[in-house]
């Protein structure tokens, strides 16, 4: 259903489109547009006009029928239940995503570890400095 309610969006668009650039430009806007059309002024401006109101409203009817149909899915997706829960207690979500491992405290009265520097990355492709 939503298939076929999409490519009748995109033809009502395209129709859209196509309409609205037919159409003479009334204010003259940038200096261009004007001159003879293909049709008398007055006909063309009603059909036209109206043409566009009937396409429009069916945009907008479409649109709406497409946020409804994406709203009542029958399997809604949460970016939160991609993530799988955890049981064991002192872990969060933080901790399942991956990344740094998680530090233990150390215990009261041993002494804290010295930082250890890390290694600097070799690049294979890089240019030799001295270092």
């Amino acid at each position: 259903m939503q298939t076929v309610l999409i490519v009748i969006h995109l033809m009502i668009v395209l129709a859209l489109v196509g309409i609205v650039l037919i159409q003479r430009s009334e204010g003259g806007g940038l200096g261009i547009g004007g001159g003879s059309g293909f049709m008398s002024a007055r006909g063309a401006s009603n059909a036209l006009t109206r043409t566009t109101a009937i396409l429009a409203t069916l945009f907008f009817i479409t649109s709406m029928g497409l946020s409804i149909l994406a709203r009542y899915e029958a399997r809604p997706t949460d970016i939160l239940d991609r993530i799988p829960s955890s049981t064991a207690p002192g872990t969060n979500v933080l901790d399942q995503l991956g990344g740094a491992p998680a530090t233990t405290p150390a215990a009261p009265g041993t002494p804290a570890p010295a930082p250890v520097a890390p290694k600097p990355a070799v690049d294979p492709n890089a240019v030799p400095t001295g270092n």
